[in-house]
Parts: C-alpha cells; structure tokens; sequence
C-alpha cells in the first residue's frame, strides 16, 4: 500500500488534467470488463490518480480505470511507445495542449503516455473499466474491507472478533483490511510483537490495539521512503526489519531472522521479540525433522 500511494501522487502530479486519447491493451487478458467501454473516458482530462486497497485509480468524469499491478507490474511513463513493448499490458496515451506564444501561432498538441507492464510469465495485471460513479460498488473494489491505513484499535478489535484466524493471512486478505501485502504483514507483526501465526480472536482488544499501531507506523516508514523516490520501488528496496532478511541479526534484540516458507510466499519474524523463543515449524522442513 505504501509504494502504490506514493505512486498515485507521483502520477497524479505527472498526468493530472491532461486528456486521454486512447486505451490500448495490449492482450486480452489485460482488460477485465466489458462494459462500459474504454473509449468513453476518451476526450475528458484525468481528474486525479488516486488508490484503495493495492489498487490504482485513474479518475475521468464518466468512467474510471482500476488497475492492479500484480507483483510485477508496473505503471510507467512510456517515452518511446513501441509498438511491442517489452512485458506490455496495456498503454493509456494522452494529450496537452500548449497554448500559442503569439496569435498568430497554432496551439502545439504533445502527446504522452502511462505503460503498463508486468514481468513473468502470470500475467495478471489488469485494468477493469468502471462507471465513475460506482467505483465502490463495482468489482474489483466492492470486495474490499476498510483501508488499513487509518483503521481504528476498535474497528480492528471487531474484526478480529468475528474472523477468528491467523494474524498474518487476516492482516493480507483484502475483504478484512484493505491495502496490506506481504511485506507488511511481516513488517506489522514484528512491529507489533505478535507471532503472525496468533489468532485474531485470542488477541482481543489489547493485539487489536498493538497491530492498529504497528500498521500507522509501518505504513508511515514505507510512505517516507517511497516519496523520496522517483518511481515505485523494487522489494528489495523497501525499508524493513524482517522481510526477506532471514539469517540476519533482528534490528532490535539481534537474534536471527526466520522464515516460514510456503510456496507462494514467506513470513519472517524474531523468535525473541514475537513468540517468546520458539520456532515456528516450517512446512517445508518440519516434515524432515520428525
């Protein structure tokens, strides 16, 4: 959530108010919907870029583009808009208009351009066209829980209440809170001091409290470090304590990092400043160990 709110304001300051001219996916699993259709934005200025959840929003007046990066996409400023792009998407071209230094002189048209590209073999970024007008209500956002950022120690006491499940897969699925991945799942329970294998419902009150802070925090650090950059950020450039630095010293007590590895995703944590010590089994290694 950090690196794609970053991002919205980085765009919104690049392309706000200039006119769109053509949506262009460049497969047919890049664009989700089919009604309404891309070409009604066409002629209106962008009004704003904007986010919720994992989600870009590119704001028109009659219709608006959601767009998911996936874990490899990216949304780019296309400066040479190849007819093939490399790990092409989809490409939104726009125009401004330039107004004429004397009265004599024509308005000079410039056109530019926002790529979307994914990396790997997935493909599952995406653009879903939307009535702007019912960007909560339509899919992909109708879905989502309350955003993370923000959320109260109460909100999330109640949540945690009634989904009685592991902290860390309700911290990452997007109809509990919205906003939150992989890295912060990690980063907000070691920020918390919490095992991310703790219930929701056995944290109560008092974890709800804990985690509703470690997310301020930890959402306040990746926003502070994203808008010093010019665009979003690699994983590994991301400011954290635990993720993806198994093996190495704990910022705080310098115990060693550990994983818990699954096959689409790992968590990382401290024994010492999240489970008293103990060690989490491994699914991918606790079954040689018996």
């Amino acid at each position: 959530m950090p690196e794609v709110e970053a991002h919205a304001e980085r765009l919104e300051r690049q392309f706000g108010g200039r006119i769109l001219a053509e949506f262009m996916p460049f497969n047919f699993t890049a664009l989700k919907t089919a009604v309404p259709a891309p070409d009604e934005a066409y002629g209106w200025p962008l009004l704003g870029v904007g986010r919720r959840g994992k989600y870009l929003i590119l704001r028109f007046n009659p219709v608006s583009f959601v767009i998911h990066l996936m874990q490899g996409g990216r949304l780019r400023v296309d400066e040479s808009r190849s007819a093939k792009p490399r790990g092409g998407q989809a490409r939104f071209t726009f125009t401004s208009v330039e107004a004429p230094s004397t009265g004599s002189q024509p308005k000079s048209v410039h056109k530019t351009a926002l790529l979307l590209t994914e990396q790997g073999r997935e493909r599952r970024a995406g653009v879903w066209c939307v009535p702007s007008t019912e960007l909560d209500t339509s899919p992909p956002l109708a879905k989502l829980g309350p955003e993370a950022a923000g959320i109260s120690a109460d909100n999330l006491a109640e949540r945690f209440a009634a989904n009685s499940m592991r902290v860390h897969g309700f911290l990452r699925h997007q109809g509990m809170v919205a906003g939150i991945g992989r890295r912060l799942s990690n980063e907000v329970c070691h920020a918390a001091q919490i095992s991310p294998f703790a219930t929701t419902r056995q944290l109560g009150a008092e974890g709800a409290a804990k985690v509703s802070a470690a997310i301020e925090h930890c959402v306040a650090e990746g926003l502070a470090a994203e808008r010093k950059r010019k665009d979003m950020s690699s994983s590994q450039d991301r400011p954290s304590a635990v993720h993806m630095r198994t093996g190495e010293p704990c910022p705080v007590c310098g115990d060693r990092i550990h994983e818990v590895s699954y096959s689409s995703y790992s968590v990382n944590y401290c024994a010492a400043c999240q489970t008293d010590g103990r060690i989490l089994a491994d699914n991918t290694t606790s079954k040689f160990l018996k």
